[in-house]
């Protein structure tokens, strides 16, 4: 009698735990884990920025000169990307205030010249590494500089001045770091050298063979599209 008596209960508590099983959801739910999709930097973009140029000039009577002063201008461009590749084109047109001044007397003249940088502009491929919203990047291609001269000249109370300038084209090399901070928009620290070559400026029947090797560090603002 008490055997029968214990097997029914183990049988009674076995039902139980089965019943109580199977009462249990057939799989735990799982918490979905959010997907964030990597920024795409393909699209044509505009923006402009504002930066620091510093120059050396040399010419045929073995002179030279420091430029310095303030370069700023606009861009727009194309950028195609392809995994972590991104390969662009870039075009930019930029005003600068990059000047030196000199003066000095031959007999009774006395005399002063400014040399300046008045624009110069750029058209670039570029070749980018990105990782989500940071890209690094190499580039470089085609520029071209407008350098121009003007020179006073005072005899007694007499005074003259003369201006003249000429646009010369060459080439460019730079790098830069880009970042996507707010939706569509972006900012970029960049670094160019800009070199065109020898340019002829003509100056009161004179002409002087100038070359000009140009450095810009500029900070700049881009909307992609």
């Amino acid at each position: 009698m008490l055997r029968k008596f214990l097997l029914a209960t183990v049988a009674t508590v076995a039902l139980a735990n089965v019943a109580s099983a199977a009462d249990m959801p057939a799989r735990m739910a799982t918490k979905a884990v959010p997907y964030i999709a990597l920024y795409n930097w393909t699209g044509f973009y505009v923006g402009g920025n504002l930066g620091y140029g510093w120059a050396r000039t040399s010419d045929d009577a073995g002179g030279s000169a420091k430029l310095n002063g303030v370069v700023g201008g606009g861009q727009i461009g194309y950028n195609w990307q392809i995994n972590n590749l991104v390969l662009g084109i870039e075009t930019d047109f930029q005003g600068t205030s990059e000047r030196a001044s000199a003066t000095g007397a031959i007999g009774p003249i006395a005399f002063a010249t400014t040399e300046r940088i008045r624009y110069f502009g750029t058209v670039r491929g570029r070749v980018g590494y990105a990782w989500d919203r940071w890209m690094v990047y190499a580039t470089g291609g085609y520029a071209y500089t407008n350098v121009g001269v003007d020179a006073t000249a005072t005899v007694g109370a007499l005074t003259g001045t003369a201006s003249s300038n000429t646009t010369k084209s060459g080439g460019t090399v730079g790098a830069g770091v880009e970042w996507a901070f707010a939706g569509p928009w972006t900012a970029k620290l960049e670094y160019l050298y800009v070199d065109t070559g020898t340019q002829a400026v003509t100056l009161l029947g004179v002409t002087d063979n100038v070359r000009i090797k140009n450095n810009i560090v500029r900070a700049g603002l881009n909307y992609r599209f």
